[in-house]
């Protein structure tokens, strides 16, 4: 097992990256068990997968697993399942002491995190996550959010969980789909800031995707390791340095919000295009090597993710891309900052980009390859 600390002033907690985490919840979490029952927010599909496996640990420990269910996607990160989940977590007579267990991926933790936030003005959390994408990403550094109709993840808070429990078994159940769409994630760390990592994934990358364990747990472990890196001297995106976590995401937001936010494009494949369309852009004004982005196109190809924002068959034109952006949280005075390359593993926040280039970039884009 290897053990990653997210090294934060007096609230620093570990990333444990391994097999037979949930299998043993009930040990793993125990400093964090101070009550016999247990409340457990889990997707219901790991629920199904997973759910025996964690009552049994905690049974066995002299526990009570209490459940809620949240139903898969992004429609459960809403007003309304917020309201009902900090309803039942009240009713199950949480405490500011107690924690709860969110089992499953980025939507679960994301809900989860923000309902123990407020819950009595923040009560502590356990993420178990369930996805390669969580596993990478959204389980640790503390951002927790819903969506509204104004755009995806507007309305949150940063609150760390208290630990992170990344049980790589967990990804053997995984859809092939879901499971390249975390592999973006991975792919993402090597292009913003390590190029030694993205050229090992380069040739080791499909042993990744096809779950081989040391391939898998090397790369979710140097993943893990580089974002508590980056979370440890950027905790609340003020600096910089944590703003480079979203290499892909600005244009993938786009992506997302254009085909609603649904299952036709998940959103470690939004990512994925993402990273390429910052790559190609960042070629576009002579920044980037057409070389280096050709090789972020095809690691991404190579991992069966969408390469090609022309395979959407999307209904719009550039402009309404862009537009799609201006409601991306990270505006800042009007201004719209963009995370571009000068090369692999050197991402850069560049804070004078021309929305009007950008949506015509898109146009040229939305027509060729």
């Amino acid at each position: 097992m290897a053990v990653i600390p997210v090294d934060l002033a007096g609230r620093s907690y570990e990333v444990r990256v391994g097999t037979g985490l949930l299998a043993n919840v009930a040990e793993e979490a125990a400093p964090f068990l101070r009550k016999t029952r247990v409340p457990i927010v889990a997707d219901a599909n790991a629920r199904q997968h997973w759910g025996e496996e964690l009552t049994r640990s905690l049974e066995a420990a002299g526990k009570e697993p209490r459940w809620y269910d949240i139903e898969p996607g992004e429609g459960s990160k809403s007003w309304e399942s917020l309201a009902r989940l900090t309803d039942w977590l009240l009713a199950e007579g949480v405490e500011r002491g107690d924690h709860v267990l969110a089992l499953g991926g980025g939507v679960v933790g994301d809900l989860t995190g923000f309902a123990c936030a407020i819950l009595k003005r923040g009560c502590g959390f356990v993420q178990l996550p369930t996805t390669l994408l969580a596993q990478v990403d959204s389980s640790v550094g503390g951002k927790t959010a819903i969506n509204t109709s104004a755009g995806k993840n507007l309305i949150g808070a940063f609150h760390q969980p208290s630990l992170v429990l990344a049980d790589l078994d967990a990804l053997s159940t995984l859809p092939p789909r879901e499971l390249r769409a975390g592999y973006a994630e991975v792919l993402k760390y090597g292009v913003l800031g390590d190029a030694g990592f993205f050229e090992w994934l380069e040739g080791e990358g499909g042993n990744v995707v096809a779950l081989q364990p040391e391939p898998l747990e090397r790369a979710v472990a140097n993943s893990v390791a580089a974002k508590a890196r980056i979370v440890a001297e950027d905790e609340r995106e003020t600096s910089g340095a944590r703003a480079l976590l979203n290499l892909g995401h600005t244009f993938g937001h786009a992506l997302e919000a254009e085909t609603g936010f649904s299952d036709r494009l998940l959103h470690g494949e939004a990512v994925a295009l993402g990273m390429v369309l910052a790559a190609r852009y960042s070629s576009r004004r002579g920044e980037l090597s057409l070389d280096d982005a050709a090789r972020v196109t095809r690691a991404v190809d190579t991992a069966g993710l969408p390469a090609e924002i022309s395979a959407l068959g999307l209904d719009c034109d550039g402009r309404k891309l862009a537009d799609h952006m201006l409601h991306d949280k990270k505006m800042d005075a009007g201004t719209l900052p963009f995370i571009l390359l000068r090369g692999i593993g050197e991402a850069w926040l560049a804070r004078d980009v021309d929305m009007a280039d950008i949506a015509a970039f898109l146009d040229e884009e939305l027509q060729a390859h």
